[in-house]
């Protein structure tokens, strides 16, 4: 019997287990110097000079929903196809979710449908780079949030959440990235992330909270609990320096699961101008079919994400969204990743071709 072929599993470098073990044996495993030098060198690797390191990509999307200032009542068009997290953070704050369509090529949201949409109560649009592939609703004269759990690298909008979680390109074990377009948002993130309080000047008074009867800090923002700390810095630190090795390895794969493509009917995969490959997605008829296929093969395969508004808690109603209705049935993951080679991708493409 083959051993299933998953469809994720955690990429984790030698290094990064070493990393960790250094990590442990010091003062420092909760948030520290690591978490510093992770975003200093996340920085540096994507050219991007204003970052907030969190505990999540979800921890980024809660801090970025702040910064915009998001209340109940308020509108925001976002796309029901992606991960709740993207939308359950709206739904905390009492906010209008507005579901705006997708796009056939590549499932990311609609650019038409969210101009539709925007209104003089729109507060934001939320957009998600879906399986790795960017979505682009263009610049709008409302902020745009760009969930990149997925899509590590691409870096459009005004505030970009990425993740660490488990299995995604580089991971932390969990833990995320806020990528903001200035000083000042970049500091009220760090703020909001712990407390409201200035960890930089209270380590300047060596973590004294009063010198000569005097605070020598004050809160000014309601902030949370959501730093990375320097166990999880130590791995993403290892994790950057894997970065473009991963990226390539994945588009070797993509591009090996599309040219077999090409001669197989009943079967599209998806891609985009830009994609970073976290996923491979493919629209196929008679979906279930085409699965229970590839799980007699011993091939893991899944949905990944089921659509947003039919969950109870989000109205348990489809919303009127003519292309997201149409290819509900049809869309399923392949398995990609460092944890496969190139003739599992050929073994997959040969029972497709067998056909379902």
């Amino acid at each position: 019997m083959l051993k299933m072929i998953e469809l994720f599993h955690p990429y984790v470098p030698k290094e990064a287990i070493e990393a960790v073990s250094d990590v442990l044996r010091t003062r420092w495993i909760g948030e520290g110097p690591k978490v510093k030098q992770f975003e200093k060198e996340f920085s540096q690797l994507f050219n991007q000079p204003y970052v907030a390191s969190v505990s999540s990509g979800t921890a980024a999307l809660e801090i970025a929903y702040n910064l915009i200032g998001l209340k109940k009542g308020d509108e925001v068009i976002s796309t029901p196809f992606t991960c709740t997290a993207t939308n359950l953070m709206l739904l905390r704050r009492g906010v209008k979710i507005v579901w705006a369509d997708i796009l056939p090529e590549t499932l990311c949201i609609h650019p038409l449908d969210v101009k539709t949409k925007l209104t003089n109560k729109t507060k934001a649009v939320v957009q998600v780079h879906i399986g790795g592939i960017q979505a682009d609703v263009g610049k709008l004269h409302v902020p745009v949030v760009s969930d990149a759990a997925q899509a590590l690298g691409i870096f459009t909008g005004d505030y970009i959440c990425c993740s660490f979680q488990a299995i995604k390109h580089i991971t932390t074990g969990d833990g995320g990235m806020l990528v903001l377009n200035n000083e000042r948002d970049r500091n009220n993130a760090r703020l909001l992330r712990w407390f409201g309080i200035d960890r930089d000047k209270k380590l300047k008074n060596n973590w004294q909270a009063y010198k000569e009867r005097q605070m020598t800090f004050d809160i000014k923002l309601p902030g949370g609990k959501y730093q990375m700390n320097d166990i999880a810095a130590a791995m993403g630190i290892i994790g950057l320096r894997h970065y473009q090795e991963v990226i390539d390895y994945r588009r070797r794969l993509f591009m090996l699961y599309k040219e077999n493509f090409k001669n197989i009917d009943g079967i599209k995969l998806l891609d985009g101008k830009v994609n970073t490959y976290w996923l491979v997605t493919v629209l196929v008829e008679r979906r279930d079919d085409f699965a229970k296929m590839l799980f007699e093969a011993d091939i893991d395969t899944n949905m990944v994400h089921i659509r947003n508004d039919v969950y109870k808690i989000f109205g348990g109603k489809r919303a009127d969204l003519p292309i997201m209705n149409s290819l509900e049935d049809k869309y399923l993951c392949l398995p990609i990743g460092m944890h496969i080679i190139e003739d599992d991708v050929s073994y997959i493409c040969d029972k497709i071709k067998g056909g379902w």
